[in-house]
């Protein structure tokens, strides 16, 4: 049997575009909207699971609380710390650190920002979880409130993209996607 997971991607955060990693900034009005609305006639969903991060867990609770539902917090669905790089865009790094960031972009496997979570640590983490939501969880349609790199990873996979592809993964902010986990691991739109 297979477990359903949509993914929801956090809306507009205070701080602003940028690398926000591990910070845990607020949403914007315009980010609560997003949210809002990615959800209007979706579900029905068992559960919510979310980020511990605040721009994905308030949103987790007010609908949780809404739906009559109860969120458990993941901190492996949390996003890829960026190091030293946490909380700038990608214009301050092509003036700071254009090469590293070249690299990155190029393939994020082989590269790390300095004092970063490397994307392997990065995709055990978040696929160990998604496996373990997938054995706890299956044959129930699971709402996962998370990030644009989680949500990366996680579509990546489902389309059996190679790993130089991952940041071409396309998740905007309040983006709602599905995928399936069945009982093999195995990852699918």
């Amino acid at each position: 049997m297979t477990l359903r997971l949509d993914l929801l991607r956090h809306g507009e955060t205070e701080l602003g575009g940028g690398l926000r990693g591990s910070l845990d900034d607020a949403l914007t009005d315009v980010g609560w909207m997003q949210m809002r609305a990615a959800v209007v006639g979706a579900g029905p969903w068992s559960r919510i699971i979310s980020s511990p991060l605040q721009r994905c867990a308030r949103f987790a609770e007010e609908l949780a609380e809404k739906l009559g539902l109860l969120v458990q917090l993941e901190p492996d669905m949390q996003e890829l710390h960026f190091g030293e790089w946490e909380g700038r865009s990608a214009a301050q790094l092509m003036e700071t650190d254009a090469e590293g960031l070249g690299l990155f972009w190029a393939d994020p496997y082989a590269f790390t920002p300095p004092q970063g979570e490397p994307l392997p640590v990065f995709s055990a983490r978040v696929l160990g979880a998604a496996l373990r939501l997938q054995q706890t969880y299956v044959g129930e349609r699971v709402l996962l409130v998370c990030h644009g790199g989680v949500m990366r990873l996680l579509l990546a996979q489902a389309r059996g993209l190679p790993r130089e592809q991952l940041l071409q993964v396309d998740v905007g902010h309040g983006a709602l996607l599905s995928i399936q986990i069945d009982a093999n691991g195995v990852l699918s739109e």
